[in-house]
């Protein structure tokens, strides 16, 4: 077990590739995710406020939940993959945070451009 504890503290050289990549990667993929989100409530024009199908409203619910609590869940983890300490320990959960971290903006993607019929 002690063989293993000099590597585990060592510093990571590369502990700042994760979340520079994330922070690259979200200052394109968050402004995005907002404009295509809040844009989507114009699939509505077409079936009225009271028409609408019941999938067209649920989707609607969970981009607007997901651009507002997932985004802040999101900067949450992107701010815990900054500041984690820069040893080889944390090398893992640093990636995990720093991917998770866009997670909520590709959900919000992915839903805009499937939505489903007013």
């Amino acid at each position: 077990m002690s063989q293993h504890l000099p590597y585990r503290t060592e510093q990571d050289p590369r502990a700042w590739l994760a979340p520079l990549l994330v922070t690259v990667l979200g200052a394109v993929l968050v402004p995005l995710a907002w404009l295509f989100g809040t844009m989507s409530v114009m699939a509505t024009d077409s079936c009225g406020p009271d028409d609408c199908s019941q999938a067209l409203e649920t989707a609607l619910r969970v981009i607007y939940g997901t651009l507002f609590y997932g985004q802040l869940l999101a900067a949450a983890a992107w701010l815990a993959s900054w500041l984690l300490p820069w040893r080889r320990r944390w090398s893992v959960p640093r990636i995990w945070l720093a991917g998770l971290s866009l997670l909520p903006s590709l959900v919000v993607l992915v839903m805009t451009f499937n939505l489903p019929a007013g």
